[in-house]
């Protein structure tokens, strides 16, 4: 089937600690395993907090992928492969699923759930850019890249809130 356990869980640990700087390598290859778990968790998550439009987060997760293929091949010298888009965007995912994970237990429409929610997006975003920076060698370019990302996680997080 080739999957790689150990690849697996070295991206989910470059996106868990945003501050680490990311290895370009292990991001080029596609792997969907991990990105199709963590969106297929966070769908689950909203269903269990009660929200029923958990099918959004597919539909989401495809027009996402698709925009921002589009950006980065026409922001990158090198051309960068829709399953490498994919891939970064699901595991980036992770924080969100964190999100909604504490939508179980607590409501998130107030003061908390709008802070929480802007640091999950901006640790979404800062991993996502960071690891698409270091695989496309676009040096200087990481706020580009984390504007449309933080969009994308955006949407996530008011799936997630309301």
């Amino acid at each position: 089937l080739g999957i790689h356990f150990d690849h697996i869980w070295q991206k989910t640990l470059t996106v868990l600690n945003p501050m680490k700087p990311a290895d370009g390598s292990i991001m080029n290859e596609t792997d969907l395993t991990g990105p199709i778990l963590f969106c297929v968790a966070l769908g689950a998550t909203l269903l269990l907090a009660g929200k029923v439009q958990f099918g959004y987060v597919y539909g989401l997760s495809a027009i996402g992928c698709l925009v921002i293929h589009a950006l980065l091949n026409l922001m990158s010298s090198s051309g960068v492969s829709y399953g490498c888009v994919a891939s970064v965007l699901g595991y980036c995912l992770l924080p969100m699923v964190i999100l909604s994970g504490c939508a179980m237990f607590f409501s998130l429409q107030g003061t908390f759930g709008i802070v929480s929610s802007l640091v999950i997006i901006g640790w979404c975003s800062l991993s996502a850019s960071k690891i698409f920076i270091s695989a496309l060698d676009m040096e200087g370019q990481q706020l580009l890249v984390a504007y449309p990302c933080a969009l994308l996680y955006g949407l996530f997080a008011l799936l997630t809130i309301f």
